[in-house]
Order: C-alpha cells, then structure tokens, then sequence
C-alpha cells in the first residue's frame, strides 16, 4: 500500500497526516511506559508544589500589609471597632478594601511569621525544582532510548528492503531519511516533549488553583482561551505545509549534493560546474523559501501568543482591582491570581512557540514511517529449504521477468548449466544479461517460472544460505575505509588469517601491486579507494571473491576496468577457480570469453544462439555479427 502510494505520487508530494503521524510517534514511546509514568508523577508533583508556591507568597504579602495597616490604628480597639469608626467618618470605600485584611490594631509586622512563610516558599520551590530535573532526566532518557530503536529500525528496514526501492530513489535522499530526518525527530522531541507534558500540567495545575482562590477571575483569565486556541490552529495550519516542504527539499538537496560529490571528477571534465552549482542554487533556493515559510508563520505565533497573554493580563488586574475595593479578596490573593495568570499564559505561550518545533519533527516522522511502511522484499520462507550437496548445478525453467508489468524483459526462458560449467553472457546493452543474475541472486523475484539450485527451488530458499554459495564481482567496485587486507577479507564468512588473505589476493594476481604500495596490505583506503587504480580496485575485489571459496562464481563486467595484460592473468586465475565450480560471466569484450563452455548470446530477453565460440562463429548469427563488429574495431583502433 506505502509502496504503491509512493510510486505513484511520490512521498513528498501529498499533504501531511499531522494528527496520524503526531499519534504514532507517540506510540513509539510504549516500551518506555514505566520511565514516562515516573517522569509525569516527578511533573505532576513538581507542578503542584509551583501553583502552591504564589499562594504562600501571597500569604506573606497579606501578613506584610496587615501589619502596615495594624501598626497606623490606634492600639484598645478591636478590627471591627476600627473599621466602624472608618465607615462613620465617611471611609466606607477604605473600611470595605480593609475588610478582607486580617490585622490587629497596633501591632505591626509580624517578622518571624513572614520569616517562617518565606522559608516555606523557599523550600517549596526548591523542591519543586528538584522534581522537574528528575522529571527531565527521565524523559531524555526516555527519548533517547526511543530515538535509539527508531534508527534500528531504519537501518533493519533498509537491509528488508527491494533493491527496486533503491533503484527508484536516489541515494541521497535515502540517506537523508536516515540521518537527517531521525536527527531532527530526536532535537525536536529533547526540546519539546519534556516541556509540553510541563506545561500541560502547569494549565491544569494553576486553573485549578486559579478556581480554587476566586471563580471569578479564573472565568474572566479562562475569556483569552478560546482567542489562543483559534492563533494556534490557525498558524498552525498554515506552516505544517511548508514544513513538510522544507523536510522533501532538505533530502532533494543532500541527494544533489551527494550526485555531484561522487562524481565531481566527470562534473569537472565535462565542464557541468555551472550547471551543477546552478541547480544547487535552485534547489538551496527552495529551501531557503520553505524554511523562511515554515519559520516566519510559526514564528508569528509566539508574538500574537504573548499579546493574549497581555489581555489576560490586563483584565484579570482590573477585575482583581475592583474585588480588592470591595473587600471580597485580598491583596496578597490578588498578587497570587496575577501570578498565577502569568503561570497560566506563560505553558500556553511556550505551547505555541514549540509549534514550529513540533511540526518539523512531525514532518521528519511522516518521512520516516513512510520508509517504514515501505513494501518488503518477500520473506525467507521457515523453515528455508537447502540442496543436499553444493555443486553448482543451476537451470532455468520457463522464466520470465519485468521490471515493468506491462513490458515484458524476459519471456520464457530455459537454461540448464551443469556444475564446474562456465557460462559466458553477451549481448547488446538492455538484453537482460544483468538482469539474469540478478534473478540468480533474487535480488528481484521471477514473475514466472522457477530458478532451481541443485534440484531446489532457489524461491523455497532462505536468502542468506543462496548467497553464501554464490562469488560476485561486479563492474563498480566498492571499498569501505579501512586497509586492503581487510577489504579482501570482508568476502570471508569467518575469520581467515592473512595467509589466506594473501593467497587470495595471489590467485587474483593482486598480491604484486598491493607489495609495492608503502604499507602493502595494511595500506588504509578510503571509501572511494583513492590511491589505487581502477583496475587494482577490480582486482582487490576479485581477491575478495576468490577468498569466498564459492560454489557459483558471477562476474558482471568484471575485467572492464582491467588493461589486457592483467585481463590475461585473471582469465588463468579464473580457470583455475572455476575448476568445480559454476561460473558466470557478463562480458561486453568476446575475447575474454573464447573458452568458456558454453556463450549465451541474448536479444531482447530471450537466449537468441547458445553455444563454444567456435560453433557460434560457424553459425554466422548473432553472436558472429558482435564479433565481426568487435574485431573490426580493434584493428581501425590499430590502424
């Protein structure tokens, strides 16, 4: 279903699931259920010991203020006997305000009391804190160990993958799925998760004690709410497009630069400079405009969030005025509610700010879990079943392929090879002579027929246990970084000691030139073998083959970056490998395939003429053409 979604539009090009993926990503937390239960009891408790804080703070300026008052009345009386005195000489406005003021007259501040409310505020916050710094630990341990599977599961969904799927993208846009978009989840959930469960908690914990010191101001603080929510929904809705743009085009990017990188010598001889720098610019320019998008309309938010918070402000120290001058509360609850209408603005403003944050990571996590939904190769079937004896024998019945279901590569084709047999492939370019031992591999999967492997059914068998009889040596080599020793070694499935590695590299003709280099075998390459020829590249992959010790030998163009001397040598190395063995060899340059037991000449997919070099020659077809055409070329090269 992904897969087809993909093939058709292409992921970058329908609109964002916000809701969907937000959920799933979540849910990628389950197996951190008991470390997040721990970090939101740490909030919830940090949360609740900060909304209680203003109230004791307020209680210290009602304990400061009545001893201002109590300390200007006259001592002997009572409160009640003050105030009466106040509303008979016209001050009933003053009498009233003072009503709601717990004072003695006479006696002024009592200091060791607001010492005693101060050090319990002190520790209150304290505490608080504390709790939140656990509550964070956790959740970074939580997230990190989330982010941590997510990137397993991305590298183990790669090696699942078709090669269709890599053949269908470009490299670089893979990669930045893989890199790029898993870091950006991780920033994104560090910087946010944390602090929207803090400040979820922080609404609920001050609403509630918002209510609890007067419903009156909790209604009117509650008016700027629904004002919020619409600046949110609104904002948001209009920068989740260009964040998701900005996340395809980041990809498009790296894909172009990573193109131009690898292949920055053709670039260079071929004058594509402009050309290429100038695409780069289009593409660095579509970035530039969907960031700048993406950013300026979720940065809107945070200014339009702060003047809401500002209105709420305002109101909640008018009304919060007017209850004082009546008597009805306190000033030290006023100041509490004026706190607690910062507290209560402040989570909804970080809410809104974090939104920029949360939809790009968001985007990044559609991107991801369309890898992941992507559709698999099919799976090894359980129990995989196993030829008795490797000996190489292979036939093909009645096979037929497409890459695409409505046009027909490889129609009907049968073949049987005998072990120790080498088999020789020609044709012209898009013949289907790669795409035959791609089939041999199952690299892609027959659409009819069946590929047998010593009687068994190469379909019924598991992946791994095919491939580990079969040597391939393609015509683009690939090193990794490290010395040449352990490039060779790499074709070993256990460990092999460096005689062997130098037999291999031996029987490879390899060994001369890798002596001469100034640390021999362990001379360090890059992964792009700088340092070494092509064709010393091709060699040093070929060991690689040879020390596989394999049962089917497959070599794609193998000898094509090779001078003819070292062709030589390989074509007698070869026939000493080849000896027991089944061998393929793809081959555009007949004269390296004159003694092989058998050529296949293929045409549009089918075997067109099969037969000894000899024969074929005789028969003056198809295979006679290519050689006559071959030939009379090297002697105009001559010439």
């Amino acid at each position: 279903m992904a897969m087809g979604r993909m093939m058709a539009g292409g992921p970058d090009q329908r609109s964002m699931d916000f809701k969907g993926s937000g959920k799933r990503l979540l849910a990628q937390f389950k197996p951190e259920r008991a470390l997040m239960y721990w970090m939101v009891a740490c909030g919830v408790l940090s949360v609740a010991l900060s909304v209680v804080g203003p109230k004791i703070l307020g209680k210290a300026t009602d304990l400061v203020f009545a001893g201002i008052i109590g300390r200007q009345m006259p001592s002997g009386a009572s409160k009640e006997q003050v105030l009466d005195a106040m509303r008979k000489r016209g001050e009933g406005r003053v009498a009233d305000m003072l009503s709601g003021t717990d004072f003695t007259p006479g006696k002024g501040i009592d200091f060791g009391a607001v010492g005693d409310v101060l050090l319990l505020a002190l520790v209150t916050f304290l505490v608080a804190g504390l709790l939140m710094a656990v509550s964070t630990r956790l959740s970074n341990r939580a997230i990190n160990k989330t982010v941590y599977r997510l990137r397993e599961d991305v590298q183990a969904k790669l090696s699942r993958l078709p090669l269709s799927y890599f053949d269908q993208r470009q490299r670089g846009e893979v990669l930045s799925r893989a890199t790029n978009d898993i870091d950006n989840i991780g920033q994104t959930l560090q910087q946010s998760l944390g602090q929207l469960v803090n400040s979820l908690l922080t609404i609920v914990g001050v609403l509630a004690m918002m209510f609890w010191v007067s419903w009156l101001l909790a209604l009117v603080a509650l008016v700027t709410v629904p004002l919020s929510f619409v600046v949110a929904t609104r904002v948001g809705k209009r920068s989740q497009p260009h964040f998701v743009q900005q996340w395809s085009t980041t990809g498009a990017l790296n894909a172009h630069i990573e193109e131009m990188y690898t292949g920055h010598t053709l670039v260079k001889v071929f004058g594509r400079q402009e050309q290429s720098a100038r695409q780069f610019a289009e593409q660095n320019e579509k970035l530039y405009e969907a960031g700048f998008k993406a950013q300026f309309n979720s940065g809107v938010m945070q200014p339009l969030m702060m003047f809401v918070s500002n209105l709420n402000y305002v109101l909640v120290a008018v009304v919060g005025g007017l209850r004082v001058a009546s008597g009805s509360l306190s000033i030290g609850d006023v100041q509490a509610f004026i706190q607690y209408s910062r507290q209560f603005s402040m989570p909804l403003t970080q809410v809104a700010s974090m939104a920029n944050l949360v939809q790009s990571g968001v985007a990044s996590a559609e991107r991801i879990f369309e890898l992941l939904d992507a559709e698999e190769q099919e799976a090894d079937p359980e129990p995989g079943m196993r030829p008795d004896e490797l000996r190489g024998r292979v036939a093909l019945e009645n096979v037929s392929f497409r890459y695409d279901p409505d046009k027909p590569l490889i129609e009907d084709l049968s073949l049987k090879v005998e072990p120790g047999q080498t088999v020789a492939i020609v044709g012209p370019t898009g013949a289907g002579k790669t795409t035959l031992v791609n089939l041999l591999m199952r690299f892609y999967e027959v659409t009819g027929g069946r590929i047998t492997l010593d009687g068994v059914d190469i379909a019924k068998m598991s992946r791994d246990e095919l491939r580990a009889g079969i040597g391939m040596v393609l015509q683009d080599t690939w090193l990794f970084g490290g010395t040449i020793a352990e490039n060779i070694a790499y074709g070993a499935r256990r460990e092999v000691t460096r005689d062997e590695i130098e037999e291999a590299a031996r029987a490879a003709h390899a060994d001369r030139f890798i002596r001469t280099l100034p640390d021999g075998y362990d001379t360090v390459l890059d992964d792009e073998g700088t340092g070494v020829s092509a064709g010393e590249k091709q060699l040093i992959t070929i060991a690689r083959a040879f020390l596989s010790d394999p049962v089917i030998l497959v070599l794609d163009e193998a000898t094509s970056s090779v001078d003819t001397r070292t062709e030589v040598l390989i074509q007698k190395a070869m026939a000493k490998l080849a000896h027991g063995r089944t061998s393929f060899v793809i081959a555009h340059r007949l004269s390296t395939i004159r003694d092989a037991d058998t050529i296949l000449v293929m045409e549009n997919g089918s075997i067109v003429e099969q037969g000894a070099h000899g024969e074929l020659l005789t028969a003056d077809g198809a295979y006679a053409r290519l050689y006559k055409a071959q030939f009379a070329q090297a002697v105009a090269e001559v010439d």
